[in-house]
């Protein structure tokens, strides 16, 4: 199993919508919320992604596609 780390960067569209639980239920991924502010104008979660590696890249990419900016992290 891998783990990548990553910070979400959400638009104010999506912010009420169920994103994280969408990817999880859709990819059967584990994701630890590492920290996360969440306001009515932006969402900002760094999480850790654990799957395996081609799940891992199709959720990031499912994410994409939804409006998020992805950019990976070292914590």
């Amino acid at each position: 199993m891998s783990s990548r780390k990553v910070r979400l960067s959400y638009p104010p569209s999506i912010i009420d919508k169920p994103i994280i639980n969408q990817v999880i239920r859709r990819y059967d991924i584990t994701i630890n919320i590492l920290q996360a502010h969440v306001s009515p104008d932006e969402g900002l979660l760094d999480i850790d992604i654990n799957g395996d590696d081609e799940t891992i890249e199709q959720a990031i990419s499912w994410l994409k596609r939804q409006g998020i900016e992805i950019q990976p992290i070292a914590l």
